[in-house]
């Protein structure tokens, strides 16, 4: 069935930022005198987990951990004003694919942060809509957020192609029952992608993969 809708997963794809969410992260938690490196980062990131609910962090309490996830964020949104997290040509690749597809976002991230990070960019002029974290109410790896973009499309399954970076992602796909395509990412490289549809090396390969091998 040929593709008529994509579907972004948006950190990892549209922007490099996953690497400095996570740093955000790590020097938050090194305030609380709590370790963690990107090894165990990306297990957790793998099942949709936080290192924030693990009872290491909880149980130095509520209040403490409140605030530091508040100090997380600030760290974040610096990152975000003061690091590249340009991808190559991914404008183009957008431009070039809104001609024959109808195209959404699909992000865990909070609305103040995407709000941040496109402030001055405009890969969102190419896209139907969006639908960030305040949009539903499972995250991924559960199906909830591609269901919900499906239904806001109307389309069938079949006719929809989720891209994605990372398991979390993918396992969502999986579960929504709708193709996925994975974009190679250093960051999420150690990541299972066995059950995925497609696998591309970078964005700018997408519009090939979906003239010659989607059908």
């Amino acid at each position: 069935m040929p593709k008529k809708f994509l579907l972004f997963d948006h950190d990892g794809v549209l922007v490099d930022t996953e690497y400095w969410y996570f740093k955000a992260n790590q020097q938050a938690l090194s305030e609380l005198e709590i370790e963690i490196d990107q090894t165990q980062y990306l297990e957790l990131m793998r099942t949709g987990r936080s290192f924030w609910d693990l009872e290491t962090v909880t149980s130095i309490g509520q209040a403490a951990v409140v605030d530091k996830r508040v100090d997380r964020d600030h760290y974040y949104q610096s990152y975000l004003k003061n690091e590249d997290i340009e991808i190559p040509n991914v404008l183009e690749t957008l431009k070039a694919l809104s001609q024959r597809y109808r195209m959404a976002i699909v992000t865990t991230s909070k609305p103040q942060d995407f709000a941040l990070i496109h402030q001055d960019r405009s890969i969102v002029d190419f896209m139907d809509f969006v639908l960030t974290r305040e949009d539903y109410d499972l995250a991924k790896p559960h199906p909830e957020p591609y269901l919900a973009a499906q239904d806001r499309f109307g389309c069938r399954k079949d006719e929809a192609l989720i891209i994605e970076d990372s398991e979390r992602g993918l396992r969502s796909a999986v579960a929504a029952d709708i193709d996925c395509a994975i974009v190679k990412n250093h960051f999420t490289q150690t990541h299972d992608f066995s059950a995925a549809a497609y696998r591309i090396d970078r964005l700018t390969d997408l519009p090939k993969l979906l003239a010659d091998a989607i059908v």
